[in-house]
């Protein structure tokens, strides 16, 4: 047996978070995960809050007065907000698996569609838990 040496190729080594650039399909798409995990784990709080609404009229009461502080308004809104960016970043996703916006350009162009949108249902969804 001859005497093999591997080479090592030298790969680029960027650890300097700061100069790190993701386009906005990447952002977009990390994004609608984040914003699934979020919904997911909301489920069992937003499903706590109604079985104690609905358990007596006392535990009505008391998820009433939970829902009135400033604190978990601003919880609720930021669960109705990663909502509505997870069904509009499906939507965004299920188009380009039937073939629209696949290309760079109008994937870009629909990730920024996708964060306007989400902006607007924000919005909205504030007004209602205001």
């Amino acid at each position: 047996m001859g005497n093999i040496v591997k080479e090592r190729k030298s790969r680029p080594v960027n650890l300097d978070i700061k100069t790190i650039r993701f386009p906005i399909t990447a952002i977009a798409s990390i994004m609608h995960r984040v914003a699934g995990v979020i919904t997911f784990v909301s489920i069992a709080i937003l499903l706590w809050l109604l079985s104690l609404s609905l358990s007596s009229p006392s535990g009505f009461e008391t998820a009433s007065a939970i829902v009135d502080s400033f604190f978990v308004k601003f919880v609720l809104w930021g669960i109705l907000t990663a909502l509505a960016y997870h069904i509009v970043g499906g939507i965004r996703h299920l188009m380009q698996d039937i073939g629209y916006f696949e290309e760079l350009e109008s994937g870009a162009k629909s990730a920024q569609v996708a964060f306007a949108l989400t902006g607007v249902l924000s919005v909205l969804a504030g007004i209602l838990v205001w």
